[in-house]
């Protein structure tokens, strides 16, 4: 078999990580708990010696990386493997990955594929686990879990909000049922989460990076918006949902209330609130979330007092962005609720 190639950019470079032979080096597993030793008769053990629980999974536990990385998804398939479909991102979301010992929710930017090998070549799960845990280690990462996830936890993988087996499907692949290796490069100041699920034909591949959700949303005063909707005939408003969800989070609750005020001011205005998202993902789905979250505006207004007859709600998606998607602030701009005089 040829060997095969995942780069990466390491020490301001593209360094080649040939693929390794086919031992399978001793497992770093580091959720495990440590061997104890061979427990006494029951006659003769205490009541009171039963054995600590395991220690839960900290990535802070692992070394720190230093090793330089290029950007962000930081790998490349090696030479013979491709997306099975297009590659997707998204500069903030949440996706729970096993540990060993639980479900983590891992929120920040994420990368996700499916893989497949291209025309005239065998799929080698081998080959492409043999090469990714090379460039983990490269990275300065190691492997926490290897194996089936139990199924208690693909139980509340099924029931997680948000839908992530469907949201991340391609990356996700059969976690369910296919044998699952996941791992962390721990970083001075953010994590890198790699996961990996193969079968015989295929494998998914999520890459997702800890950070904080930087808050966009501000307060704008109804004052304001009246100047802008007389101007412009319409205005954003600085509202912030739950990642995927139509859940309006409790920190734009103030907008909401000027909002109401904005409309308690003015009787006779009548305003179509319409709700849009950025490039990222699904076009059906980007528009049956902007629809959604358009309707949680107008539900909020209304519990407030104001007829539902004054408003209304439509999602449009990505159609009709205001700013460049192809920067992470051209989409949170993108990312929108509007309200339009009627």
């Amino acid at each position: 078999m040829r060997q095969l190639v995942m780069t990466m950019a390491v020490l301001g470079g593209a360094l080649a990580l040939a693929a390794c032979k086919p031992q399978r080096p001793p497992a770093q597993d580091v959720a495990a708990p440590a061997a104890s030793a061979p427990a006494e008769p029951a006659s003769a053990a205490s009541k009171d010696t039963a054995l600590p629980a395991a220690k839960p999974f900290d990535p802070a536990s692992l070394p720190v990386s230093t090793v330089a990385l290029g950007e962000f998804p930081y790998l490349r398939l090696p030479d013979g493997y491709q997306p099975t479909n297009k590659t997707e991102q998204a500069d903030f979301d949440q996706v729970p990955l096993w540990t060993g010992d639980r479900l983590e929710p891992v929120e920040g930017k994420i990368w996700w594929s499916g893989v497949s090998a291209v025309d005239g070549k065998t799929f080698s799960p081998l080959e492409l686990i043999r090469n990714i845990e090379r460039a983990v280690t490269m990275m300065g990462g190691q492997k926490i879990f290897d194996g089936n996830i139990p199924d208690e936890a693909k139980d509340k993988l099924q029931s997680w909000p948000g839908e992530p087996l469907v949201r991340f499907n391609d990356g996700l692949g059969n976690v369910l049922g296919n044998q699952v290796e996941v791992f962390v490069v721990h970083r001075a100041d953010r994590d890198i989460w790699i996961n990996l699920a193969s079968y015989q034909f295929g494998a998914g591949l999520v890459i997702a990076e800890t950070k904080p959700l930087q808050i966009t949303a501000g307060l704008l005063p109804a004052a304001e918006m009246k100047a802008q909707i007389d101007k412009a005939g319409k205005v954003a408003l600085r509202v912030n949902f739950a990642t995927d969800k139509t859940d309006i989070l409790p920190d734009s609750q103030p907008q909401i209330a000027q909002v109401v005020q904005l409309l308690k001011d003015d009787p006779a205005l009548q305003l179509a609130v319409n709700g849009y998202t950025d490039n990222t993902g699904d076009p059906a789905h980007n528009t049956h979330l902007s629809e959604g979250r358009a309707k949680a505006v107008v539900a909020a207004v209304t519990a407030q007092g104001i007829d539902a007859s004054r408003l209304s709600a439509a999602g449009f998606g990505d159609a009709d962005p205001v700013a460049d998607n192809t920067t992470e602030t051209g989409k949170a701009q993108n990312r929108r609720v509007e309200l339009v005089k009627r």
